[in-house]
């Protein structure tokens, strides 16, 4: 009786062993898949971003004159400031999900080299990041602060 006792209770270890080991990769396929929803939302963001540019011809007239430093009616100032607000709310929520581990260092490093030509692009844009940068985290505006080479806030 106590060899049979015995042998349960070690057939229930390796049980328990291989219920862990399941978990465990569950967890990591899981994690896998979060990270994968993570790139998309995010691929999906930067395009909708880039697209309406392309798709409203106002828009990239504005955008075009903006970074020419042209003037811009009160109406096209609002829609140049708004385009810039949602660029710079995309980078954070970029930078904040790289800081979580949702975003590779590959990725995250070719990020931040768009961001530097894009920032370092025309005054209005880096204008426009010296205005938005207070109501950020600060990590993610000393982090754009550093990539300023052409301007400075």
């Amino acid at each position: 009786m106590d060899r049979l006792n015995s042998w349960l209770a070690v057939l229930a270890n390796l049980g328990v062993l291989v219920g862990i080991i399941v978990v465990v990769l569950e967890l990591n396929q899981n994690s896998e898949m979060v990270r994968a929803q993570t790139r998309n939302e995010l691929s999906n963001g930067i395009v909708g971003l880039l697209s309406a540019g392309a798709e409203n011809s106002e828009l990239a007239s504005i955008m075009r004159r903006a970074n020419s430093g042209e003037e811009l009616t009160a109406d096209e100032f609002v829609q140049f400031e708004e385009r810039q607000a949602a660029m710079y709310r995309y980078w954070e929520n970029v930078h904040y999900q790289y800081r979580q581990g949702l975003y590779d260092e590959t990725e995250f490093s070719k990020q931040l080299e768009a961001w530097r030509a894009y920032v370092n692009q025309s005054k209005a844009v880096a204008d426009q990041w010296c205005k938005f940068r207070s109501i950020v985290a600060e990590d993610f505006a000393a982090e754009v602060d550093g990539l300023l080479v052409r301007f400075s806030c």
